[in-house]
């Protein structure tokens, strides 16, 4: 069984995988967040982005973060070998849709799991979830093929939906949290917000600051609607461990 949370030491690296397989869910958006909050606390980190086209970490925190071919082994392979060759690392994959049994063959295959725990990494694979059937769906065949093997990370996206009464009545939420998963909501923010914070380019820590990037203008309360729900999401990523 994996260690949990409340066993981490210093010095551990982390490996995070934002993962939920189904497109539009938020999961690059999460990423996003996860980035922020890394670097809002001063922690070292390493981004990969697995999506061809529209990779969200490459655009929004290209500093941070190379690109990755799931379907290349080798590729993946380098994304272990960064968190287990830098103690106390953190390491962001950022899962594009349909990337999800890639990701699971290569981990099967290579026994990455056993290496992760002989090195003394962490794995936490945070699954993006909108409201809707298919989110419960993939969460079941998630679990089905890790089991304890993993440490969960359920993230709520309320900018998807805030009617989760389907991942409630399914069984699936107390099946994660009996294995010691955590809850992530990550709150509604305007949808205009986004869409002209994104239109720009711009990173969160950009559009937070005021910092005119991209042509980017915020009014006062816009800025301070950003403000508190990056607060709120970064309370929730922080207890749920980074």
């Amino acid at each position: 069984m994996i260690p949990t949370l409340d066993d981490e030491v210093p010095g551990t690296s982390t490996l995070h995988l934002i993962g939920g397989e189904k497109g539009g869910v938020g999961k690059s958006l999460v990423a996003r967040l996860i980035a922020q909050q890394l670097i809002d606390r001063r922690m070292p980190f390493t981004g990969f982005d697995t999506d061809r086209s529209h990779g969200s970490l490459m655009r929004f925190y290209a500093d941070y973060a190379s690109p990755v071919l799931v379907d290349r082994y080798e590729a993946l392979d380098a994304v272990l070998e960064t968190a287990v060759e830098q103690p106390g690392h953190r390491v962001l994959v950022d899962l594009a849709a349909q990337t999800h049994d890639a990701l699971a063959r290569w981990m099967e295959e290579s026994g990455v799991l056993d290496v992760a725990a002989e090195a003394g990494v962490l794995i936490r694979y945070w699954h993006v979830m909108d409201s809707g059937r298919d989110s419960v769906d993939l969460l079941r065949k998630l679990l089905d093929r890790f089991g304890d093997k993993l440490q969960y990370v359920l993230v709520l996206n309320q900018l998807r939906g805030d009617d989760f009464s389907q991942l409630e009545n399914s069984g699936q939420l107390e099946r994660a949290m009996a294995l010691g998963a955590r809850i992530v909501k990550v709150r509604h923010l305007q949808d205009a917000l986004i869409r002209k914070i994104d239109a720009t380019n711009s990173s969160f820590w950009a559009a937070r600051a005021g910092a005119d990037a991209g042509g980017l203008k915020l009014g006062l309360l816009e800025r301070q609607r950003l403000k508190l729900w990056l607060a709120h999401a970064g309370g929730e990523i922080e207890a749920a461990g980074l």
